[in-house]
């Protein structure tokens, strides 16, 4: 499928709006707000990378959108829908000249995507990414950009839909949601700011940690319970009679299960990068799900109900405290928000 391009401006025709450190106050905001971007590359123009096109465009925050994406219907998808303006024939072309990167591509594709882009960066341009884990997209980051490195922040915006795909971005994707900067030693120092105010203008919540914390707290959080999904979805087809019960099941099976809808490169993906962060919470969830086993065994109804009142207890717990930062009408992170989506 031919998809149609436009000329792109020769890098030297760019000019960085990138404030100095003494622009920016505690909020990583400059006085006038996050500085205008002139040309972003989004390279993957799927469902992560097309609402960020979408949302920056939204918040004029964007003068030319550059798109390329592995699928040449993916990317004539995105230019007919103005989610950007320039559809490039390869991720170089896309980078010549932008000002900032986005990379939205499945994380085990990080590595080969920097090799293929190092080349054509903008002396000034800087470079965020949207995956779900850190630890390996910072190897792939050292292995591929060399001295390139310091322009790459590391980030993971907390959002996505069941649904990838560049057919469902949208501009508020990320409104209400958190995203995670997780920026190394060599990170140019003025870049997190630049990245914070960014994130803040398009209405997230922005958190810095490392890559290694970033990895085992989101192995807790959203690796296990997805694979813990796709299992229990797995031991319910292969019984006999699965079928017959999947016809019984109710709201309960369809709010656990929900997830186990999630793309499955994606997930196939963020699972063996996060490999032994997810193993280490499977078995802290074995020994859990041992214990209430022991109490089955036993018919040791208090301790059963002990168990069951500390779950709820600290589920409501939790619940109370995300409801003071919950989307709202005027925040609303595109429901449903858990399944995170690198593309």
């Amino acid at each position: 499928m031919s998809v149609p391009t436009a000329p792109l401006t020769p890098a030297a025709s760019l000019v960085s709006d990138r404030p100095t450190p003494a622009d920016l106050d505690g909020t990583g905001r400059g006085p006038a707000g996050p500085a205008t971007v002139r040309r972003l590359a989004v390279i993957g123009c799927g469902l992560m990378g097309g609402s960020f096109a979408l949302a920056l465009r939204a918040a004029g925050l964007v003068r030319e959108i550059v798109g390329h994406a592995r699928s040449p219907q993916t990317l004539a998808y995105a230019r007919e829908h103005g989610v950007i303006d320039v559809a490039a024939p390869t991720a170089g072309a896309a980078v010549a000249g932008a000002d900032l990167v986005l990379l939205a591509v499945p994380v085990a594709a990080t590595e080969p995507t920097l090799r293929a882009i190092r080349p054509h960066l903008a002396a000034d341009a800087w470079l965020m990414d949207v995956g779900s884990t850190k630890g390996d997209v910072v190897a792939a980051a050292r292995a591929a950009l060399g001295d390139r490195l310091p322009r790459f922040v590391p980030a993971h915006p907390i959002a996505g839909k069941e649904r990838a795909g560049v057919e469902h971005a949208s501009a508020d994707l990320y409104r209400g949601c958190q995203v995670i900067l997780t920026p190394l030693a060599e990170t140019d120092p003025t870049l997190p700011p630049r990245a914070t105010a960014l994130w803040r203008a398009l209405g997230a919540r922005v958190r810095t940690m490392s890559p290694e914390a970033h990895d085992a707290a989101y192995a807790a959080v959203s690796h296990l319970p997805h694979l813990l999904a796709f299992a229990a979805v797995h031991a319910l087809a292969q019984q006999a009679d699965g079928t017959a019960y999947l016809r019984l099941a109710g709201p309960g099976f369809r709010d656990f299960t929900r997830i186990a809808a999630s793309d499955p490169d994606v997930w196939r993906d963020i699972l063996l990068a996060n490999a032994a962060q997810v193993r280490a919470q499977a078995a802290h969830f074995r020994a859990a799900l041992d214990t209430f086993e022991a109490a089955l065994a036993t018919g040791d109804a208090a301790a059963l109900r002990d168990l069951i009142a500390a779950a709820s207890r600290i589920r409501a717990d939790w619940a109370a405290g995300a409801a003071a930062t919950a989307p709202s009408d005027d925040t609303p992170c595109t429901a449903p928000p858990s399944s995170t989506s690198p593309r």
